[in-house]
Order: C-alpha cells, then sequence, then structure tokens
C-alpha cells in the first residue's frame, strides 16, 4: 500500500525514526483540505513510545479539524536539526513522514496526560505546566496520530 522508499540508501532505522519523533518538537501536519487541496500546518507534538503514536493540541475549530473530520488520512513531516561532518559545509539532515489516521482525543485523563508531556518537550517549570493544563487545555482539542507507515531518512545538503 505504501511505497518503498526510492533512494533506500538514504534510509534510516525505525529506531532512528523514533529518536527523530521523541527529540524534535513540531513538524508539519498534512491534511486533504478544501476542494482537494493539500494543507500543510506547523504542529507542536508529543511521541509516546508505551503506544507509538503521536499526540497533538489544537483549537476546537478550523480549517485542519474540517479536513480531519471529513478524511481522517494525514501526514507528518519532522525534521532534526542536523549536523555537519568535519570540514564540511552541508548539513546531514534526518527526516521523517509518518502516514496514518487522526482523531480527536475524547478521554479527559488521556487529555491531561497529552497536554502535561507537549509542555514538557519545552519547560520542565512544573508551576507553567499546572496552570497550562488548568487554564489552557480545557479550551484545546487533543488529537491521536495512529501510523500505518513511518519512513525516514538521511539527506546530505550538497
Amino acid at each position: 500500500m505504501f511505497r518503498e522508499m526510492r533512494r533506500f540508501k538514504q534510509q534510516i532505522t525505525d529506531e532512528e525514526c523514533k529518536e527523530v519523533l521523541r527529540s524534535e518538537p513540531r513538524g508539519v501536519l498534512s491534511v486533504i483540505g478544501d476542494d482537494g487541496y493539500p494543507y500543510g500546518v506547523p504542529m507542536d507534538h508529543w511521541y509516546s513510545e508505551k503506544d507509538g503514536k503521536l499526540y497533538f493540541h489544537c483549537a476546537k475549530e478550523g480549517h485542519k479539524l474540517d479536513a480531519i473530520r471529513a478524511c481522517d488520512k494525514v501526514s507528518y513531516c519532522v525534521m532534526d536539526k542536523g549536523y555537519r561532518k568535519e570540514n564540511e559545509w552541508a548539513l546531514n539532515i534526518r527526516s521523517v513522514i509518518v502516514f496514518g489516521r487522526m482523531k480527536i482525543v475524547e478521554d479527559e485523563n488521556k487529555r491531561i496526560e497529552i497536554g502535561t508531556n507537549l509542555c514538557r518537550k519545552f519547560t520542565d517549570d512544573e508551576a507553567y505546566i499546572e496552570r497550562e493544563i488548568k487554564n489552557a487545555l480545557p479550551r484545546a482539542l487533543c488529537l491521536e496520530l495512529t501510523p500505518e507507515h513511518i519512513t525516514g531518512k538521511l539527506v546530505n545538503e550538497s
């Protein structure tokens, strides 16, 4: 169902893909938007190693949610910051694309877990996290991306 990577020598391992998803705080979520046009939007994410899913927060209405309600198939692309080999100018960048199905999370305990872990990607200030969970989370939706296919590659910019 999903294509094999054409430049397979650049493919990274499943564990490297998980490392990129764990360590990087954001990516671009792509959905099938209005009139069939693709719609890509930057998002913060939390990758749960426990269940292998990605979690997000967002407003309770908008283009992205309308698209997800119409078609739950999405892709999510994450890139790391890259690195340079000694005496080279070009960056080496790992990117990961997750194809899967997106749904709204209804369970309140799961929403709190998602909100808490999303905050922890940016700060360890527990007082701030508690305020966000109390004040901001009730105004947000949480989304769950269940992967159906994950692939990643390492590209040298030269």
